[in-house]
């Protein structure tokens, strides 16, 4: 039996100590946030769900370093579903307290200055995974697994594309669209530049871009674009390894030309300007109008994930497709985006409280096989479609 830990008990928070109370063998799951209040109700709302105690509440503010190695030291690992800005210096005091530690980060850099500190975590004894979640997570999940999956049947894989976004299920939602998690997070995305690999090499491309029309049974014909963060570190593990490994975000379609629009305006921008004579931040302004908006609780949604893998053998190529749809379950009130956020990095936290990730600090790619990540995904009943393309 496990001792673990969430730090944040927000929505994707929330859904990740379910899963750990559900799956991962837990004798204690301690839910921490700043605001006792928050951590309360989400415990409460959890130990109802789970018809017993197992879920208790713990005011921690995850910039105190005393409070925060007090929370931590008595854990086996802990899920930190807190905003990035805060990572560093919580990677910091999960090494220090020997604490194994996932979190759902989406910004690359800060990925890459956590893996520097592997060689701090690996003579401490801890493991860590950065970036789990939904995507990046899932997604490069599914991708790493159709890899392993040409593999299989003796092909070499070349090209990964993958395609993932979340959905409400009435599609008349503003812009198509409702939030299910950090505004930032989002204008994250739909900012800034992601990293792919194109032709074999590290390449840069700016978000809004490459729109195409995708097709899927359940929801017909949505459009992809180019959005930062959701390849995480993955491509700098493969660049030795494939030719082409992308992602793009899925939306209805419309989505994007809103959206851009609102970039090119200048609305993302960190710089304030002067506004009738008050200096205002332009990304603060977009976010107080935005939020009121396409936020919301309780929320219906839909969670679409592809995994497109090319390979070859010498003489024949193939291709295997994976397709993941999930939706709001109504038995739990655990949308989609909560469940394959938070499961995603509970699955990761567990597998790390069981010994299956090494000590030092890992990117998803190199921390388990993808087939073993898989496994627990299942056990958890979520399912997915495999499609071979053969030539």
């Amino acid at each position: 039996m496990t001792a673990y830990g969430v730090l944040g008990a927000g929505r994707q928070g929330t859904a990740a100590a379910y899963d750990l109370a559900v799956h991962g063998g837990a004798t204690r799951v301690l839910l921490g946030d700043r605001a006792a209040e928050v951590a309360g109700a989400a415990a409460a709302r959890l130990n109802h769900l789970l018809e017993r105690e197992a879920v208790e509440p713990v005011e921690v503010d995850a910039a105190d370093r005393g409070a925060l190695g007090r929370f931590l030291e008595p854990l086996d690992a802990f899920v930190c579903a807190v905003p990035y800005a805060l990572l560093l210096p919580i990677t910091r005091a999960a090494i220090a307290a020997g604490t194994g530690m996932v979190d759902m980060g989406g910004h690359t850099d800060t990925v890459l200055a956590q893996l520097a500190m592997h060689p701090e975590a690996r003579q401490a004894g801890v493991a860590v995974v950065p970036d789990c979640g939904m995507g990046p997570g899932m997604n490069n999940t599914l991708g790493l697994y159709a890899m392993e999956l040409l593999r299989s049947r003796g092909f070499t894989p070349r090209r990964v594309h993958l395609l993932d976004g979340g959905l409400p299920q009435d599609r008349s939602a503003p812009w198509g669209y409702r939030l299910c998690f950090n505004l930032e997070g989002l204008t994250n995305e739909y900012d800034g530049r992601a990293i792919v690999l194109r032709g074999g090499r590290l390449t840069h491309l700016d978000t809004l871009t490459e729109v195409e029309e995708v097709r899927f049974e359940e929801l017909g014909v949505l459009e992809a674009f180019v959005t930062s963060g959701g390849t995480s570190t993955v491509p700098y593990g493969l660049e030795d390894v494939l030719d082409t490994y992308d992602n793009k975000t899925l939306r209805y379609p419309g989505h994007l030309a809103a959206f851009k629009a609102f970039k090119d305006l200048g609305l993302f921008g960190r710089d304030a300007v002067p506004v009738g004579g008050i200096a205002v931040t332009p990304r603060d302004f977009y976010h107080a109008l935005l939020g009121p908006i396409i936020e919301t609780s309780g929320l219906e949604d839909v969670c679409v994930l592809r995994a497109r893998a090319e390979g070859e053998d010498g003489t024949h190529q193939a291709a295997v497709v994976v397709d993941m749809v999930d939706r709001h379950d109504p038995a739990t009130g655990f949308a989609a985006m909560e469940r394959l956020t938070g499961w995603h990095a509970a699955i990761m936290a567990a597998l790390i409280a069981a010994g299956h990730v090494p000590a030092g600090v890992h990117s998803l790619e190199k921390a388990v096989p993808a087939s073993r990540f898989m496994e627990e995904a299942r056990r958890r009943g979520f399912t997915w479609t495999e499609r071979w393309e053969e030539g």
